[in-house]
């Protein structure tokens, strides 16, 4: 699958868009529309171009995360909602977490709004923003954003 229109403004509007390069609220460095590595510099800025350039890889990879590791056929709000998680949590999480293997057993949508929803740790502490972004993605998840 690949993500839809909604699903790319739901990315934008939860990240942000930075020009130039920040720390973000778990304490990585960060440009553009969430993207994070070694090519980000301190210091560093963009254009909006190089920034959509940078999303584009970004979702590409996580889609590339959501198709590998879920294994039953997903809505597209469902496969959206998994692409902000992966992009927001990083490659390691899905593949290895508790949400994954229930939304494949096809467990209830509480349960893995439960898993969902513990995932709001950054830098070692719970965060906020991670609290919200979370309760918005189980929204997407259920088709109601």
């Amino acid at each position: 699958m690949k993500i839809s229109e909604k699903g790319i403004e739901f990315i934008i509007k939860e990240e942000g868009e930075v020009l130039t390069a920040y720390i973000c609220p778990a304490g990585v460095l960060t440009i553009g529309v969430g993207h994070t590595g070694k090519d980000v510099k301190p210091r560093m800025k963009i254009t909006k171009e190089q920034s959509r350039e940078f999303l584009k890889k970004d979702i590409a990879w996580a889609e590339s995360v959501v198709n590998k590791i879920i294994k039953i056929p997903l809505e597209q709000y469902q496969f959206d909602a998994l692409v902000s998680f992966v992009l927001n949590t990083g490659s390691n999480a899905l593949p290895t977490s508790t949400l994954a293997k229930k939304i494949n057993l096809n467990f209830s949508i509480e349960e893995i709004e439960k898993e969902w929803k513990k995932w709001t740790y950054g830098g070692g502490k719970i965060l906020d923003v991670l609290i919200s972004r979370r309760k918005r993605e189980v929204k997407l998840y259920k088709g109601e954003y």
